[in-house]
């Protein structure tokens, strides 16, 4: 060990110089001073999940051995009972309403467009197409030519797959995004487990997903946006598996003294290589298929990338390295770009796989007849980079004004939520009484009480990260940024609340932070304890109520008029 190896191993133990080279620590040991216990970087790195407690399952009658075998199971136990609460609620009555409520026009056409062509084809006018697919017996107008679409085809590929299992109706093209609804809860509960080593928060994230009324709705229609949370979700969880065995194998390279104890390391920190990182490799796949249902995925990327960088510099950091960005610069950042950026983008051109077997997609034989100080590339995808040229060109243009359009200043508020469907029935007819006027809403709206706590916690999580160094808040806070921070860019561009769907798992673990603060650090006296959790259990009990009350504007219920509008609570929800 080198003489800079000791004293960064003194200084771990609390200890240093002796008196007589004049530390400090030295001079304080004459009146008794001992120092600091050394801690154990291996527990710095990589914090071991604590050990589950088994009074709850004692006390309802459990005999030592099966409670102990009870907490330790519910860590997956615990997730699977969330998420099956979180499923039986999406696909209750998934079908209802039977119509084709806002964009899933486009995109559950589109998707069976794919399953039938491989490519989206042409349907006559929506006024025309949606009665025919509605109708018994059901007309079905596709034909075979290409037609441009805005978005790339991932998410229709998804849709498909309910519709190739139950047919083109309503419950058949929601069916798969109930179904990676209730599997991003069970994904949030694991995530939260292992961000906050706490099953319990893991637990709570999942829950108040599970809650959450934009969430439910989002999960309930045959639109993009809930895949690409999807992706972007399954990305951070891979991306938290990753640094957790990255750091691992850090830690196993360092030197342990003779108490058993891993100290720093400049050599090991510094040239320690962190070995096949697959699920990096993952996590790239999962951004390229977000990116690949829509380009707000491709944001993500580029956050995450930064996310995962910072989090190899800590680590080497912590592990003693003296210059840690050139550590990662030789070390890991390479493979990092490796692993995402290559990776998303052969991801993504491998999603048009139907596109390039066509030969009447829109714009697939563009490049066929062009040469030029490009024609070293294959035309396909020459073809294929004009036509996503003209879908740019698209996007960036959309200004055309619409009713339930919003900025982004306003979604973390609720300031315009979006109506996907609205019907009176008559008195009399499908469940409204005869005596008064009925409402039948589904209305992309975030469980108000939800999001509104969510605005505290994350002003909590800044105060965590930027004062307390806690990569934790940072890590949900990246979260947040990537899915919302750059709608920011088009705020003239026609733009909607229910794109906030992304983040949305992200301000459930923001939550489930400020609420594990409110019970106090596990060193906590029982005073302090209960005392939180009263007001933790308060806060959650109030938000579970909060999406009980509103149900009805999600689920497309027919309820009597006043009751939607005593459920308006802000003007411009209406």
């Amino acid at each position: 060990m080198t003489s800079s190896d000791t004293t960064c191993a003194q200084v771990a133990d609390g200890g240093g110089a002796s008196a007589e080279d004049g530390d400090w620590r030295g001079r304080l040991r004459r009146f008794g001073y001992v120092g600091r216990p050394a801690a154990d970087v291996r527990e710095r790195l990589v914090p071991a999940f604590p050990e589950p407690g088994t009074r709850p399952w004692e006390r309802l009658g459990l005999g030592a051995v099966a409670a102990h075998r009870v907490a330790h199971a519910m860590g997956w136990l615990g997730p699977l009972l969330v998420a099956a609460l979180a499923g039986a609620l999406r696909f209750w009555d998934l079908g209802r309403p039977h119509a084709v409520i806002f964009d899933e026009t486009y995109y559950a056409k589109d998707a069976w467009s794919l399953l039938r062509l491989g490519y989206e084809g042409t349907w006559p006018d929506r006024k025309v197409a949606d009665p025919q697919i509605l109708a018994d017996p059901q007309v079905i107008s596709l034909t075979d030519p290409g037609t441009f679409v805005a978005h790339p085809p991932t998410g229709k590929w998804v849709i498909a797959v309910g519709e190739f299992m139950f047919g083109l109706d309503p419950f058949g093209w929601r069916f798969m995004t109930a179904v990676l609804g209730t599997l991003s809860v069970l994904m949030l509960c694991r995530i939260g487990r292992r961000l906050f080593r706490s099953t319990l928060l893991g637990c709570l994230a999942g829950a108040l997903m599970a809650m959450d009324g934009l969430h439910y709705v989002m999960s309930r229609s045959a639109l993009l946006d809930i895949v690409v949370m999807f992706f972007v979700l399954a990305a951070f969880g891979c991306l938290l598996v990753d640094r957790d065995r990255a750091r691992a194998r850090l830690a196993a390279a360092l030197p342990v003294d003779d108490h058993g104890r891993a100290t720093p390391d400049v050599d090991a920190a510094e040239r320690t290589g962190t070995g096949p990182r697959p699920w990096r490799l993952a996590a790239g796949v999962c951004l390229g298929l977000a990116a690949s249902t829509k380009w707000n995925g491709l944001y993500v990327l580029v956050f995450f990338l930064a996310l995962t960088v910072l989090w190899d510099v800590a680590a080497r950091r912590v592990a003693g390295a003296r210059r840690p960005y050139r550590a990662v610069l030789r070390k890991d950042l390479g493979w990092s770009l490796l692993s995402l950026v290559p990776v998303a983008v052969v991801t993504y051109v491998l999603t048009w796989t139907g596109w390039f077997l066509s030969d009447k997609g829109y714009g697939r034989h563009w490049a066929d007849d062009r040469g030029g100080i490009w024609s070293w590339i294959p035309a396909p995808l020459r073809s294929l980079w004009h036509y996503e040229y003209g879908v740019y060109q698209f996007n960036v243009g959309l200004h055309t004004a619409h009713k339930y359009e919003s900025n982004p200043w306003s979604w973390l508020v609720l300031g315009r939520p979006v109506l996907f469907h609205y019907e009176s029935p008559r008195p009399g007819q499908d469940g409204c009484a005869t005596t008064v006027d009925c409402s039948q809403t589904v209305l992309a709206l975030g469980t108000p009480l939800l999001w509104w706590t969510a605005c505290c916690a994350l002003g909590y999580l800044l105060f965590r990260w930027a004062l307390r160094r806690d990569w934790r808040a940072g890590a949900v806070l990246c979260g947040v940024g990537a899915g919302y921070l750059p709608w920011f860019l088009y705020q003239d561009r026609t733009v909607f609340s229910f794109y906030a769907v992304v983040f949305v798992p992200f301000l459930c673990l923001a939550v489930a932070m400020t609420v594990g603060a409110l019970l106090g650090p596990p060193g906590a006296d029982d005073n302090r304890r209960s005392a939180g959790a009263i007001v933790a259990g308060a806060l959650v009990l109030l938000i579970a109520w909060n999406f009980i009350y509103f149900f009805p504007l999600y689920s497309g219920q027919t309820i009597p008029y006043e009751g939607w509008r005593g459920r308006m609570w802000l003007d411009t929800w209406i």
